[in-house]
């Protein structure tokens, strides 16, 4: 598979694992509080790809190791208990519109951090595909200032993660990248927190509380490790902005889940989910660097 096909294989494959989180973690809080949530995908993550990280240790990339954490806590540890504890009082529709903000985000610190260079066509195709994604949240009517913050500077911190790997981390592969994150580096601040949450305390074999180990696991396994491998491989073979696109067509998916839980697709869903593969369509050429 040519390098053009790769990335865009990857880009819909990481839309329909992230897309899906959103659902994943609303049900994961109905049997945990958002802290539990985010230390447990975390924790999970790590312990899955334990033994892989242990049979690589000699090859981990040393000289890159602040770079290695910057990434870790700003893409795969501090967001991952944001977006649980906003999600906790508005919905997964508002948590997905503010999401595909990520592109203007990459754009704002790529450019005055990294000088990463943007072309007309990119800007255009992003704004356009924003559009789509606004219209889709539209209908919700729900403005909460603080959780909105909270998501705000998840994806911030989204962007800074994307910008510093394929700034100072796009020559590590994929997977040796995301076993070091979440196996050496971010395994023992995950366990701290989910001590500190209280689920060691309050922690019982119900039914609840195996029926929330297994969303969580299937957000863990899916959604963070095995995403966060592919989005790397994203970032090796393309540009940040393109693969902070994923963002935009997470709503997408967010509305089949809900067709699929018996939700109906109105026109106005239609017409933005239409905006935003338009955008993604115009994004595709590369005119002159601006």
């Amino acid at each position: 598979m040519n390098t053009e096909k790769q990335k865009w294989v990857l880009l819909i494959a990481l839309s329909i694992i992230w897309g899906s989180s959103f659902i994943l973690i609303k049900k994961s809080l109905e049997h945990f509080n958002p802290y539990e949530v985010g230390a447990l995908r975390v924790l999970i993550s790590g312990i899955v790809l334990m033994p892989y990280a242990i049979s690589k240790i000699k090859k981990f990339p040393k000289k890159h190791t602040i770079w290695l954490i910057i990434a870790a806590l700003t893409g795969s540890f501090i967001p991952m208990f944001l977006f649980p504890m906003a999600e906790t009082e508005i919905s997964s529709s508002i948590a997905g519109i503010i999401n595909s903000m990520m592109p203007i985000f990459v754009i704002i610190v790529g450019s005055l951090v990294w000088k990463f260079s943007t072309t007309k066509r990119q800007l255009i195709g992003v704004l356009i595909s924003f559009v789509g994604a606004c219209i889709l949240a539209l209908e919700s009517g729900e403005i909460k200032i603080y959780p909105i913050l909270l998501l705000i500077l998840a994806v911030l911190l989204y962007a800074i993660c994307t910008t510093t790997i394929k700034s100072k981390l796009h020559e590590v592969p994929a997977i040796l990248m995301s076993a070091y994150v979440f196996s050496f580096v971010l395994f023992l601040p995950s366990l701290i927190a989910l001590v500190f949450s209280g689920f060691f305390k309050d922690f019982s074999l119900s039914q609840s509380t195996l029926e929330g180990l297994g969303f969580v696991a299937i957000l863990s396994i899916f959604g963070t490790g095995l995403a966060m491998m592919m989005n790397y491989k994203l970032l090796s073979i393309s540009t940040p902005l393109f693969a902070s696109t994923v963002t935009l067509l997470m709503p997408i998916v967010a509305i089949i889940w809900g067709i699929l839980d018996g939700e109906k697709l109105t026109t106005q869903q239609s017409v933005g989910a239409l905006i935003i593969l338009a955008g993604l369509i115009f994004l595709r050429s590369k005119p002159k660097v601006i």
